[in-house]
C-alpha cells in the first residue's frame, strides 16, 4: 500500500465530520482517508499540534485542510487559519483544494502572494475570510500594512516548511 491509497479502516464519517463536509467529500470522490489523513484528523479536530510528513500525492492538503474547514464552519469573519506556502503555485493549489472542501459552508479563503497586485488581495482580506493562504513575504507585507488581523488565528500550517527554509525564508517563518 502506498501513502496515497485509502486506509482499510473507518471512513470519513468516523471522525465526526459535519454532514456538509461528508457530502462534499462524496462529491469529490473521497471514499476513505489516506494514512496521513487518518493520523491527522483527530488531533487537528481536537486543536492539538501536528507535524506531518508524507510523500507528494498522499493527501496532505486534505489532512490539514478538511479538519480546519470543519472547525471553522460557523466561525465569525476573523482570520482563524493561516497557511504559509513557499511558492505561489502551491498557495494557489492549496486554495483550490480548500475551496472545494469548504463548498456549501460559510468558510471563505483568500490567497496572497508576490507578483500579484495588492488591491484585489486587500479587498479579499477585508471582505471577511476565515483562512488566508500565502507566501511568506506577501503574508508579512499584509500583516505589516494592517490588512488583516492575526490575533484570532487558531491554526497555522507551514506547508512544505523544509522547502521554505531551503529558499531562505527562516526569518519570515519564525
Amino acid at each position: 500500500m502506498t501513502e496515497s491509497e485509502p486506509t482499510e479502516g473507518p471512513g470519513f464519517d468516523a471522525f465526526g465530520l459535519s454532514e456538509t463536509i461528508l457530502k462534499t467529500l462524496g462529491a469529490l470522490g473521497f471514499e476513505r482517508p489516506t494514512p496521513i489523513q487518518a493520523a491527522a484528523f483527530t488531533p487537528i479536530l481536537e486543536g492539538r499540534d501536528v507535524i506531518g510528513q508524507a510523500r507528494t500525492g498522499s493527501g496532505k492538503t486534505a489532512a490539514f485542510g478538511l479538519p480546519i474547514v470543519e472547525r471553522l464552519i460557523g466561525a465569525d469573519k476573523h482570520v482563524r487559519a493561516l497557511i504559509m506556502c513557499p511558492t505561489r503555485e502551491l498557495a494557489l493549489q492549496n486554495t483550490d483544494a480548500l475551496r472545494s472542501y469548504a463548498k456549501g459552508t460559510n468558510v471563505r479563503i483568500a490567497t496572497v502572494y508576490g507578483g500579484a497586485p495588492y488591491p484585489p488581495q486587500v479587498k479579499a482580506l477585508k471582505g471577511g475570510v476565515s483562512i488566508v493562504v500565502g507566501t511568506p513575504g506577501r503574508l508579512i507585507d499584509h500583516l505589516e500594512r494592517g490588512n488583516f488581523d492575526a490575533s484570532h488565528i487558531e491554526f497555522m500550517v507551514l506547508d512544505e516548511a523544509d522547502e521554505m527554509l531551503r529558499m531562505g525564508f527562516q526569518e519570515e517563518v519564525e
